[in-house]
């Protein structure tokens, strides 16, 4: 089997969490594409974008908690994506101490993005609402 193939990075032989992360990576990025052609489809299909504002977006969108929930999905997948897709580039380029220090940088980082994004999808609503 070739070290590289022309169709994205190989499929690793040892198994175990870099394989795991190798398929993970492939259905998180289905899953997007799913998910955002959901959003796109109930933002632009299903309500009238030149009625969609701030205020809107809470009374109408956000006060309906499958909305919210797939949101939240779509989230969690891109910044888990995200940080994965970083994982593996610091995991080909970085070497040593540095390496440490990146990764541990990206899931902090990452764990933030993710408690603020979690935060503001399902506790926010518009005041006196």
């Amino acid at each position: 089997m070739a070290m590289y193939s022309r169709s994205g990075r190989p499929r690793p032989q040892s198994g175990g969490f870099e394989l795991a992360i190798w398929y993970y990576m492939r259905l998180s990025g289905v899953a997007l594409f799913v998910l955002a052609l959901a959003h796109f489809s109930a933002q632009h299909f299903l309500s009238d974008p030149k009625d969609q504002t701030a205020v809107w977006i809470f009374h109408e969108a956000w006060n309906n908690v499958l909305r919210r929930f797939l949101d939240w999905l779509m989230l969690v997948f891109v910044l888990s994506h995200a940080v994965f897709g970083m994982r593996t580039v610091t995991m080909d380029y970085v070497k040593g101490g540095l390496r440490t220090l990146a990764l541990s940088v990206l899931w902090l980082v990452g764990a933030i993005v993710l408690a603020m994004g979690s935060l503001v999808v399902f506790t926010v609503t518009l005041p006196g609402a």
